[in-house]
């Protein structure tokens, strides 16, 4: 089988393309894929870093201003398509797949000119403008959430598969729990809350955190705190204004990323963070609680929906971004850890969203399309 998957832009799109094309490498070894993106985004690092070729065309995503620059951006895109064919044609792909984002729409009308059929995956609740302009000329749509589904009324077929994702749940011991727990410098009768805000970290949640920290307000609970890449820096600058070092503060551990996510999110007994498609459908498959602060500027607000989703089970709270404060996360905080029984049956009802073996259906709906088209 010879494939093609658009994706770029952010990992939230590229990750899920990747882990697709991992599924059909192991079911199908001979299969041929290669990925088409930009020349600017993190597939430029990630689809390459997975063992794929990648090709770039001059694809942008736009908003609705008027503008002059937004109306160059459009006319690159449009000629994109142009470029895309080009490479659908020296490829001669059995089918197309879009996971989501500005680069789907020339690649996807491309295809439909070349009459190669179309596969597309949404991760988020509330599906972007490119999986909309494209729903009548998939095959087939496949769905992160549920509530995505009546979101996207002229679809030709939608199933929900869920979104693939690395980390997963896991059945540890008490004193493996333990041990992950001391080996990040924090003890083990107080609860640990999980803090990050995406790869790059969010300003504001780091900000709200650094004010806990200062007025030592984290007194019944740790913070293992992702502060970002970016920001770790400027996090550890503020601190020290205080007195205060990162790397020896009572009851918190401050981190640029969090390279074993997996591991620490089955640890800890709560989480705080941004509400991604991909953050969500990990914190659902973990069964984890947590305290969502969605990231206001999201395309179509879709952080918000996709949060609510968890909200609506009672299995996380949400606080808007222009409401969060240090004084509301740190009392949400109090009030969610002090109560255990709570804390565990959220992270039954979260474990309830979850759906298992993903990419097990994304390849079979993918297969049941190709096999379609022979």
């Amino acid at each position: 089988m010879k494939v093609i998957i658009a994706a770029a832009g952010t990992g939230g799109h590229i990750n899920p393309g990747i882990a697709i094309a991992n599924k059909i490498k192991e079911k199908e070894p001979n299969s041929e894929i290669i990925f088409i993106g930009t020349n600017r985004g993190l597939e430029n690092d990630l689809v390459p870093r997975a063992g794929y070729e990648l090709k770039t065309i001059q694809a942008y995503g736009f908003n609705r201003k008027i503008s002059l620059d937004n109306f160059k951006k459009m006319y690159k895109t449009f000629c994109s398509i142009g470029e895309a064919k080009k490479f659908i044609q020296e490829f001669q792909p059995d089918i197309v797949i879009g996971t989501g984002g500005y680069i789907c729409v020339p690649v996807g009308m491309a295809a439909k000119k070349a009459k190669i059929p179309i596969v597309l995956h949404e991760s988020n609740a509330f599906p972007g403008i490119a999986i909309k302009m494209l729903s009548q000329k998939a095959e087939t749509i496949l769905l992160g959430f549920e509530d995505a589904k009546p979101r996207i009324p002229n679809a030709k077929k939608i199933v929900v598969t869920g979104t693939p994702t690395k980390v997963k749940h896991l059945e540890i011991s008490e004193s493996q729990k333990v041990q992950i727990i001391r080996q990040l410098g924090l003890q083990e009768n107080l609860p640990v809350v999980l803090c990050f805000g995406g790869s790059q970290g969010a300003q504001s949640i780091n900000d709200s955190l650094i004010r806990i920290i200062k007025k030592h307000k984290n007194v019944n609970y740790q913070l293992v705190w992702a502060a970002g890449p970016a920001q770790y820096e400027e996090v550890k600058e503020s601190l020290k204004e205080c007195n205060m070092e990162i790397e020896h503060l009572n009851k918190v551990k401050i981190v640029p990323y969090i390279y074993n996510m997996e591991e620490i999110m089955n640890a800890v007994d709560l989480v705080v963070c941004r509400s991604g498609a991909m953050t969500i459908t990990e914190v659902s498959n973990v069964g984890k609680p947590a305290i969502f602060i969605p990231f206001p500027f999201a395309t179509e607000n879709h952080q918000e929906y996709n949060a609510r989703v968890l909200e609506k089970v009672d299995a996380a709270k949400i606080i808007l971004d222009k409401n969060l404060t240090a004084e509301l996360l740190n009392d949400m905080i109090e009030n969610l850890v002090k109560d255990r029984e709570k804390l565990q049956k959220m992270g039954e009802n979260a474990i309830s969203v979850s759906i298992q073996n993903v990419e097990e259906k994304i390849h079979q709906e993918i297969i049941t399309v190709v096999k379609k088209d022979k």
